[in-house]
C-alpha cells in the first residue's frame, strides 16, 4: 500500500494542516484506466477499498479547491474537510459508463459542500437565504476580488445575469464592502506547483447536486403524502385507484365492473370522488 495513504488516513486537516496537503499532493493522480478500474470495482462490486483509492487519489483538488474560498475569513482546513466529504459523496455517485473524468463530476459535489459551510458560518450570508440570494453573494463576492465599487453598468450586468433587481445587487455590494479586510486577511503560501492542467477543473453541468438533492426531497415528500391519503380511503376506493394509476398493467373501466359487480360508469364515479379525497388530503397535509 502506498505509504503517503497509510499517512494521510491518520492525520485530518486540522492536525498539521501543511502536512496534510504535502502528503494529499503526494498521492499520485490516477490514469484514466486506474481510475475506470477502481470505479467499475465500486459502481459493481461495492468495493470499498476502491472507494477509498478513489477518495485519496482526488484529495489534492479538495485542496485547490478550498484554497479559492480562504477570503471569506474561515479556517483552511474546516474548508477542505467540507470539500472531502462533498469528494465522497461523488464518489459514491459516480457513474464509470457515463464517460467523463471524476474530478470532472466531482467539482460540483465539492463546491456544493464548501458553499453550505461558508454559508453556516460567515455571518453577513445569513441574510442570504434564498437560492438566488446565495447566487449573488458567490457572483459578487468572485466579482470583487477584481473590482472597486460597481458602476452603474456593471451593476446592471449582474443583475440581468442573475435575474435580480439593480438594488439587490447594491445591498449585497455594500455588505460585502464592509468586510473587505477579512476577505484578504487570509494567505497560503503552500506550493502551487502540484496541480494539475486547468483541463481537469472543467465542470461537469448536467449533475446539479442542489437540483437533485430538491427533486428527491420533493419526491420522497409527495409519495409520503400520497401514502398517507390513501391509507385514509375505504379498501374498495384504495384498491380501484391502486389498480387504475399505480400499477404498470392498468385496469380498465370494464374490468373492475366486472371485478365489483357494479357498471363501468359507477367504477368511474368512485375513482373520480377517491382522487378528489385523495387530493384534498394531499393539499391540507401540504399546508400543515
Amino acid at each position: 500500500m502506498n505509504t503517503s495513504l497509510q499517512t494521510i488516513d491518520h492525520l485530518p486537516p486540522g492536525q498539521d494542516l501543511n502536512a496534510y496537503i504535502q502528503i494529499a499532493n503526494s498521492i499520485p493522480v490516477l490514469s484514466v484506466e486506474r481510475e475506470q478500474l477502481l470505479a467499475r470495482q465500486l459502481h459493481d462490486e461495492g468495493n470499498l477499498d476502491a472507494a477509498r483509492q478513489l477518495v485519496m487519489s482526488h484529495l489534492r483538488f479538495v485542496v485547490h479547491i478550498a484554497k479559492s474560498y480562504s477570503g471569506y475569513g474561515l479556517p483552511q482546513a474546516d474548508l477542505i474537510q467540507e470539500g472531502n466529504v462533498g469528494l465522497m459523496k461523488a464518489v459514491k455517485r459516480f457513474d464509470p459508463n457515463v464517460g467523463v473524468r471524476l474530478v470532472s463530476f466531482a467539482v460540483h459535489w465539492i463546491k456544493a459542500e464548501i458553499h453550505e459551510y461558508v454559508l453556516r458560518n460567515w455571518r453577513i450570508v445569513k441574510v442570504a437565504t434564498t437560492k438566488a440570494q446565495r447566487k449573488l453573494f458567490f457572483n459578487l463576492r468572485s466579482a470583487k476580488k477584481g473590482l472597486g465599487w460597481l458602476n452603474n453598468a456593471e451593476v446592471d450586468a449582474i443583475a440581468k445575469d442573475l435575474d435580480v433587481k439593480p438594488q439587490t445587487v447594491r445591498q449585497m455590494e455594500s455588505r460585502l464592502s464592509a468586510h473587505d479586510a477579512a476577505f484578504d486577511g487570509y494567505t497560503d503560501d503552500d506550493d502551487d506547483s502540484s496541480y494539475q492542467a486547468p483541463a481537469y477543473y472543467l465542470e461537469d453541468h448536467r449533475f446539479n447536486p442542489a437540483t437533485e438533492l430538491e427533486d428527491a426531497n420533493w419526491a420522497e415528500d409527495s409519495s409520503s403524502r400520497l401514502q398517507l391519503a390513501m391509507s385514509q380511503l375505504d379498501e374498495r376506493s384504495q384498491a380501484i385507484l391502486q389498480q387504475r394509476w399505480l400499477t404498470d398493467s392498468k385496469a380498465t373501466l370494464h374490468e373492475l365492473a366486472d371485478v365489483y359487480g357494479v357498471s363501468a360508469e359507477r367504477i368511474r364515479q368512485l375513482e373520480k370522488n377517491a382522487m378528489n379525497k385523495v387530493r384534498k388530503l394531499m393539499e391540507e397535509s401540504a399546508e400543515a
